[in-house]
């Protein structure tokens, strides 16, 4: 079996994933925040990524060049030199070692100087290639519209401000097809359904994590989780636990009493993907159905 416990992570540049829950402190005492210029953060914010329990994170979203290939470049070097491993540079494929499994990870935007997700030949071959050469493959998707108004998943191309974010159903569907066992995405800024095709899960959007000052946290913009799957040794989805977490106004994540996320991805299962064979109850516990004449 395979536990990972993952989650969306907006900080500057990364997206994060990690095999133990991050450290969150206690429900805050909210209070107002004043406008500011959003600036990227230090170097040394990566060395407390490390301390919070993030092993892997991904940088291939639409902010990665925000300060040209050199910061881009700079993001990298300083998350590796602070234990992390970095994912999302074009035709990589990371791999990660856990005692005898091994688990590839790819990293995936909606632009040509990452991995595309637009790009399928491209995208399909990078699957099939991490496939031959690992027990288990996991897919991180920057992609889709952004905003309460995009939480709905749809098997379309989605635009936002003018810009193609891709057919985030199609695209999952064809890597899985492929070969991938798990699909992360992110982008979007809220939580979206969950699906499971062919005995994979697919998590369209794990919302944002962390946001201090940068981000909006109006509405659903400030449900969050820590999404904890388990896998066979095929891959195959076992059970997993949606953990909710609240961001307050500076964005700064903390756990959510309320479970306002799970009741979210819910609704939004339900809607979006009426038929998938799963189950999520009121305590965010995530079970495939068994379908009919199916085995062990």
């Amino acid at each position: 079996m395979l536990s990972i416990s993952a989650v969306s992570f907006l900080l500057g540049m990364g997206y994060g994933f990690v095999q133990k829950y991050p450290d969150l402190p206690p429900e805050p005492i909210i209070e107002p925040t004043p406008d500011i210029i959003t600036e990227p953060p230090p170097p040394d914010v990566t060395v407390r990524l490390k301390d919070v329990g993030f092993d892997i994170l991904s940088v291939a979203n639409n902010h990665s060049y925000d300060f040209t290939v050199q910061g881009f470049n700079d993001t990298i070097r300083n998350l590796e030199n602070s234990g992390v491993q970095a994912l999302g540079q074009k035709g990589q494929i990371l791999y990660a070692y856990f005692k005898e499994l091994s688990v590839a990870w790819i990293g995936f935007s909606y632009f040509n100087y990452h991995n595309s997700l637009n790009n399928l030949r491209e995208a399909s071959a990078l699957v099939q290639e991490a496939r031959q050469n690992a027990h288990i493959v996991i897919i991180s998707v920057h992609a889709g519209a952004e905003g309460t108004g995009a939480m709905h998943v749809r098997n379309r191309t989605e635009l936002f401000h003018g810009e193609n974010r891709g057919n985030l159903v199609k695209f999952s569907h064809m890597m899985i097809d492929h070969g991938a066992d798990l699909i992360l995405g992110h982008g979007p800024h809220v939580p979206r359904a969950l699906e499971l095709y062919k005995g994979k899960l697919i998590a369209y959007s794990l919302g944002n994590f962390l946001g201090y000052r940068s981000l909006s946290s109006q509405a659903q913009l400030a449900y969050s989780l820590v999404l904890e799957v388990e896998l066979n040794n095929r891959g195959d989805l076992v059970s997993g636990q949606i953990i909710p977490v609240i961001l307050n106004r500076q964005g700064i994540p903390y756990p959510d009493s309320q479970g306002r996320s799970i009741k979210l991805i819910r609704e939004l299962t339900q809607s979006d993907f009426p038929k998938t064979p799963l189950s999520i109850d009121k305590t965010g516990k995530i079970i495939p159905k068994k379908l009919p004449g199916s085995r062990e």
